[in-house]
């Protein structure tokens, strides 16, 4: 009988042993990036990363190359694969330790993170221009990150890879116009979410660097009933409902951590980031707010800029990526400003213009661009439909700054103004075949003297350079270009790319 027992339990102990050494087997796995389908970036070291047991050794192999390294103490691991060349012809990825993980079907191209608030969210179908790029859409893939918050980093991300395109209107026809440039596969990380701010775009450590990130993180620390509120949500069984989606998305560093984190350091050659209407309800400063508005507690429109520089080099870091390019969408048109309605034309109301202005401080970095908008957008609505133009010029401006193609990929922008006698004449670059879209002299154009009454300019162009007077002022001074709300512009170069919005007049503040 005690035989008996003693085979009872040599046989219990025997499957439990099994059942350990099969929960360690399947122990091995690699980021949730990392899936049939996916688009590696060419042309630089791709990294590939999991969890495994402690000290367990890890074996990747593709295209020929054959990677190994040893998970830590953690049961992290990371190696990186050497640059590879563009293939449409889709490949085999084999992960091996205790287990083997293999991913079919990757090809190798151009990645791109997509990322920002609803204008970037805004759907291919609710565009007919670029709805109608679909049926000829090809080598494109998307990865769609789901819309959620964290209060911590994570790891990974809720997607897959899929062989399609991305649901963003601006992302599928940015993948469109660079496929067609580059002539290699696109991927797409879309990750978006309608009217976050850029602070809910920010690592917590950015605290260290930007007081006004601190002060809203302190308030949100200690607002504990809104991390509980947060945490309930998440538990829902069923989801959320449209109020508590709106509640999500505008906190401060939960998308972050939910969204973005997990991206890097997945290869890249760069973020495409369409956001700022979120932190134009301000001029300056970060006002007090109510219970009512609370999402406003966000930084105003003059500080953008050096938010948005500090932003860019904080992510290059956790990329570990000095090159990874960023391009900024210009925010188009609008008849609204931080006051409500303003003159859309007027260029000292405190509409737009000064956002923009804000946004293309960015080119004070290098590897950056700046899609303009400034001839699109629309009076009354904050989510205009024209969204074909500006994946067509993200693409160009992608071409040539990120794949060295020889192509006129930006409008024309100011180099340079001489102050004559009774005008000015604006010096402009990229401004071969400088013209009108319409015929007419250049339109958008004000001046002034010392007075600051500013006028409109009378116009001429001559070769690259814009002629300006007025015989309302005999001396005039500085200028200003596209300045406001939603100005009406004509002026283009040969490729037909609008000229970039400027004053000339902000040193003098």
């Amino acid at each position: 009988m005690m035989n008996k027992y003693i085979a009872i339990l040599i046989t219990f102990l025997s499957i439990q042993r099994l059942g350990i050494a099969a929960s360690f087997a399947q122990d091995l796995t690699v980021s949730t990036l990392f899936c049939d389908h996916m688009v590696l970036q060419r042309g630089t070291p791709v990294p590939v990363w999991g969890k495994a047991r402690p000290s367990e050794g890890v074996t990747v192999t593709f295209a020929g190359q054959r990677k190994s390294t040893t998970a830590d103490k953690n049961g992290k691991w990371e190696l990186a694969l050497d640059p590879l060349s563009a293939s449409k012809e889709g490949g085999e990825m084999t992960i091996t330790g205790s287990t083997e993980v293999v991913i079919s079907d990757v090809v190798v191209g151009e990645v791109w993170i997509c990322s920002g608030q609803s204008n970037m969210q805004f759907g291919v179908s609710q565009v007919p221009e670029v709805r109608g790029l679909v049926p000829f859409a090809k080598d494109i893939r998307s990865f769609e990150v789901k819309r959620t918050v964290a209060l911590e980093e994570q790891d990974n991300v809720s997607g897959k890879w899929e062989r399609t395109h991305p649901s963003s209107a601006v992302a599928f026809s940015f993948a469109y116009f660079l496929n067609d440039l580059g002539d290699v596969p696109v991927g797409i990380i879309h990750a978006s979410w309608g009217s976050s701010s850029i602070e809910a775009w920010m690592p917590r450590d950015m605290t260290k660097d930007l007081p006004h990130f601190k002060t809203i993180m302190d308030e949100f620390d200690r607002d504990t009933a809104r991390t509980a509120r947060i945490q309930q949500i998440l538990a829902a069984p069923d989801g959320w409902t449209g109020k508590e989606d709106v509640f999500l998305r505008r906190q401060p560093n939960i998308l972050y951590n939910a969204m973005m984190h997990p991206l890097a350091p997945f290869a890249c050659r760069g973020l495409l980031w369409y956001q700022g209407e979120r932190n134009t309800r301000y001029m300056s400063g970060m006002p007090e707010v109510n219970s009512s508005n609370w999402f406003h507690r966000v930084a105003g429109i003059k500080e953008y800029g050096g938010i948005l520089g500090q932003w860019i080099k904080r992510y290059r870091k956790e990329w570990d990526k000095e090159d990874m390019h960023f391009m900024i969408v210009m925010l188009p048109g609008y008849g609204k400003g931080t006051d409500g309605e303003v003159d859309p034309e007027k260029p000292t109301e405190p509409s737009w213009a000064w956002m923009r202005e804000s946004q293309m401080e960015a080119l004070a970095l290098p590897g950056t661009s700046v899609i303009n908008t400034i001839d699109l957008g629309e009076l009354s609505d904050v989510h205009p439909t024209d969204k074909l133009p500006i994946g067509q010029r993200g693409a160009l401006l992608a071409a040539n700054h990120t794949l060295q193609l020889d192509v006129l990929a930006a409008g024309p922008i100011m180099n340079d103004v001489e102050i004559q006698k009774g005008r000015i004449v604006v010096h402009f670059d990229n401004a071969e075949g400088l013209k009108t879209v319409d015929g007419r002299a250049p339109a958008g154009f004000w001046i002034t003297d010392d007075t600051g009454n500013w006028v409109r300019a009378e116009s001429k162009i001559d070769g690259e350079s814009v002629i300006l007077s007025s015989p309302k002022i005999t001396n005039p001074h500085y200028v200003r270009y596209a300045f406001a709300g939603k100005p009406k512009v004509n002026l283009v170069n040969a490729n037909e790319l609008p000229a970039y919005p400027f004053r000339t007049d902000r040193e003098e503040e």
